[in-house]
C-alpha cells in the first residue's frame, strides 16, 4: 500500500505558465522524493507598464511517503 502526500508550491516564470509549472515541478523534486504528479490549482499573471511580466502558478505536487 502507498501513502501519498501533496504539497502547495507557488512558481513563476518571465517565459510561460508551462515555464512556471515545469520549474516549480524541479524545485520541489529538489526536495522531495518521488514526485508523482503536479495539479495547477491557479494560474496568475503579473502585469509591468501595460504588460504581461510574469506567469505565475499554484501547483498541488503529489508524492509517495517511503
Amino acid at each position: 500500500m502507498s501513502i501519498l502526500k501533496v504539497i502547495e508550491v507557488l512558481s513563476e516564470s518571465s517565459e510561460s505558465w508551462e515555464d512556471a509549472t515545469a520549474k516549480g515541478v524541479v524545485k520541489a523534486s529538489t526536495s522531495v522524493s518521488h514526485v508523482k504528479s503536479a495539479f495547477v490549482q491557479n494560474q496568475s499573471v503579473t502585469v509591468k507598464d501595460g504588460e504581461v511580466d510574469k506567469y505565475r502558478v499554484n501547483l498541488k505536487i503529489t508524492f509517495e511517503v517511503k
